[in-house]
């Protein structure tokens, strides 16, 4: 945990809820150990949509559809939500979630890689207001670059788990073998994020760590640029 747990007790017990449907269903992907954002994280997520009103929607990382019904549910303007998810089981099981929730029409989920996915919305000229990153952590380098093209100025970039538990302080030596390598990845994409030309981003210890990045409009690169040089 990367804040006492007791502290997360007591503000969930805050929390009102986000209604029978997916209550239901946050309650059955957890029996069924199928990640969906942590209680924290829900609540950053509707107030980050309250202060945003994003009309398009991208999210990479589906499960079985429950933070794309949140999103799709809680934003306090009309808006479309097209979410990428790879694995086939959680496909069917989100297309029929988003049937039952009666938001199908609203809600795209495009099967397959999201390495192969993102390039071609980014030839299509697709663009988003919102861009909710909640894949593979070791894949979040490598998508990087599509996701901040695909982003309109002013747009806001969510990364979920980004401090892995709170290993992401440790040293390489000190994480198991196995988690070396997302630890790597992790570390590089923070380090990318917080140095973007195109980005000013924050990381907050937010569900395993949220990483909030509002891509700059240009007048606002050139402040940076002109900034920097003075600095030199």
């Amino acid at each position: 945990m990367i804040v006492d747990e007791r502290f997360l007790t007591y503000l969930a017990s805050l929390e009102r809820g986000n209604g029978a449907f997916l209550d239901a269903l946050e309650e059955q992907a957890l029996a069924a150990e199928v990640p969906v954002i942590r209680k924290d994280m829900q609540s950053f997520l509707k107030f980050l949509l309250a202060l945003k009103r994003p009309a398009r929607i991208l999210e990479v990382g589906t499960a079985v559809g429950f933070s794309a019904l949140l999103m799709a549910s809680y934003n306090p303007v009309a808006c479309t939500v097209t979410t990428i998810e790879n694995w086939e089981p959680r496909v069917r099981q989100a297309r029929e979630n988003f049937r039952r929730a009666g938001r199908q029409g609203q809600i795209t989920l495009l099967a397959g890689d999201a390495g192969e996915i993102l390039p071609g919305l980014v030839r299509e000229g697709a663009r988003f207001d919102m861009v909710f990153m909640d894949a593979a952590k070791g894949q979040y380098p490598l998508l990087l670059p599509d996701a901040v093209t695909l982003l309109e100025e002013g747009g806001v970039l969510l990364t979920d788990n980004v401090l892995f538990g709170g290993e992401i302080i440790e040293s390489r030596f000190a994480v198991t073998r196995r988690n070396r390598t997302i630890h790597k990845r992790m570390r590089d994409y923070l380090y990318t994020l917080t140095h973007h030309a195109c980005l000013t981003t924050t990381v907050l210890p937010v569900g395993d760590g949220a990483a909030v990045s509002i891509k700059l409009k240009e007048q606002e690169k050139e402040v940076r640029r002109d900034e920097a040089y003075e600095d030199t």
